[in-house]
């Protein structure tokens, strides 16, 4: 089971609305839409998404790596460097 499966749901919705958003901006570049327009829209969508992504860490943090920390071993360790690579991927995006 997934961190995430218990707001699965929520998580299905919001990036149905970001996928909504995305079919928005393909239209405004189609229309020609003015520049600034099109920068302010991409840059809700990419709010959006990095909201999802936090979502999903801290379900990821609280759910998969807590539950192999307290089982301990080496996949603790490995559930770790796992979620700080992800860290690192957001920090970097």
């Amino acid at each position: 089971m997934h961190g995430y499966s218990g707001d699965k749901q929520a998580y299905l919705t919001r990036l149905r609305r970001i996928e909504g958003q995305i079919r928005g901006l393909q239209r405004m570049v189609e229309e020609d839409a003015y520049c600034i327009d099109v920068l302010t829209q991409v840059s809700a969508a990419t709010r959006a998404l990095q909201a999802v992504a936090l979502g999903l860490l801290e379900d990821h943090i609280g759910h998969c790596v807590a539950d192999a920390i307290n089982t301990g071993g080496p996949e603790a360790q490995e559930k770790v460097k796992e979620a700080s690579a992800a860290i690192a991927r957001l920090v970097r995006s």
